[in-house]
């Protein structure tokens, strides 16, 4: 029998990378797979004591590392309290983080490379999201070929709901079981509003996903 390859998994704590870790636990098997979280100065601190939680309660082993050294390099509404989010319908909202998923993928390969693990699962989507410039495919994919080169190692960055709307993102979450796990434990919303403001457009985002969801689902039971 082969044995299955480690991943690493960029996790945030949220409803994504919570969907991504259950995921992959399934995939790979708990003993395969462990997780790395950002602590960037982000006004959502609540997300970290979330995804403490959550790798304790599944028994995943986690390391945090803090980067709040990006806040001397960049402001905007998710490192900066003072600042309210906004949002235009032409441009991403001011909570976008100049820089955040390449320092992470950059960081979460170092680790990778040290634990002798190529696969690296993050969350990220350009199907239904915030826009955010550094989610899209292509940023991925560029950024897998400037790790390699870099280390001089064969990454492997894995983006299982990149093509998925949020509503099938709930979906995914509700085929591995934990539907109302993810709903009860994770944290989405940038005010770090214990069970979400509903106003910010990650609570939104999140919101509309779930409500498209349970509404297919219960149709589907009427037939």
């Amino acid at each position: 029998m082969l044995q299955q390859p480690k991943v690493l998994v960029v996790f945030s704590g949220g409803q994504d990378s919570t969907t991504c870790l259950i995921q992959a636990i399934k995939q790979y098997g708990i003993s395969n797979v462990e997780i790395i979280s950002f602590n960037y100065g982000q006004r959502h601190q609540i997300e970290l004591d979330k995804a403490k939680f959550i790798a304790k309660d599944l028994g995943v082993s986690q390391v945090i590392i803090d980067t709040t050294v990006i806040k001397q390099t960049t402001n905007n509404a998710l490192i900066d309290t003072t600042m309210a989010i906004t949002q235009t319908e032409t441009k991403y909202p001011n909570t976008f983080v100049d820089g955040r998923n390449a320092l992470f993928l950059l960081l979460a390969g170092s680790f990778a490379k040290q634990k002798q693990i190529k696969n690296i699962i993050i969350g990220v989507c350009e199907t239904d999201f915030s826009g955010y410039p550094d989610c899209r495919d292509v940023f991925i994919k560029s950024m897998n070929v400037t790790m390699n080169l870099a280390m001089d190692y064969s990454f492997n960055i894995i983006t299982p709901l990149m093509y998925l709307t949020k509503a099938e993102t709930w979906a995914l979450a509700d085929e591995l079981g934990y539907l109302d796990y993810i709903r009860q434990y994770t944290h989405t919303c940038y005010n770090g509003v214990e069970n979400g403001c509903g106003d910010c457009p990650s609570c939104r985002l999140r919101e509309k996903g779930l409500t498209e969801y349970l509404q297919y689902k219960a149709a589907q039971t009427t037939y």
